[in-house]
C-alpha cells in the first residue's frame, strides 16, 4: 500500500509602510557619518497556517498594516539618534529593522494564528536590509 504524504501549507501576507527620518552613523568613516535623512521603505512579512474561517483570511491586511504603522510613528519625522534605542547602537538600515521587527512582534503578541518573519528597511530601491530571527 502507498501512502500519500499530507501537504500542509501556510499563508504568508506582506504589506508595506514607509517614514522619513534622519540619523548619522558612527565611527563610519565617510560622509553617512553627517546628518542625513531618508525616505525610508519598510516591508513586513508574517505567516500562518489557520485561517479565519468565517472570513477565510489569515488577517485583516488592514490591521497588520496599522499597526506597522504605529511602530513606524515612533521614527517618523525624527533623528532616530536621539532615540534611547539608538543612544549607543548606530541607526543603520539592520538595526532600524530590527528595531521595527521587536516592535511589530509586540504588537501583534495577541494575534495567536500569525507569526512574524521578517522586517526589512530599505534607503533606496536598490538595497534592502531585512531582520528575522531564528
Amino acid at each position: 500500500m502507498i501512502m500519500e504524504a499530507t501537504v500542509r501549507g501556510v499563508y504568508q501576507l506582506t504589506v508595506t509602510g514607509e517614514f522619513a527620518a534622519a540619523h548619522c552613523l558612527r565611527n563610519y568613516g565617510g560622509a553617512c557619518e553627517n546628518l542625513h535623512g531618508h525616505n525610508f521603505a519598510v516591508e513586513v512579512v508574517v505567516r500562518g497556517e489557520k485561517l479565519q474561517p468565517e472570513v477565510d483570511i489569515l488577517m485583516d491586511f488592514k490591521e497588520l498594516k496599522s499597526r506597522l504603522t504605529a511602530v513606524l510613528a515612533e521614527l517618523d519625522h525624527r533623528h532616530v539618534n536621539d532615540l534611547p534605542a539608538f543612544s549607543t547602537r548606530n541607526p543603520s538600515s539592520e538595526m532600524l529593522a530590527k528595531y521595527i521587527y521587536e516592535g511589530l512582534k509586540g504588537r501583534l503578541a495577541d494575534v495567536d494564528r500569525v507569526s512574524l518573519v521578517s522586517v526589512s528597511v530599505s534607503e533606496k530601491a536598490s538595497s534592502k536590509a531585512t531582520y528575522m530571527e531564528m
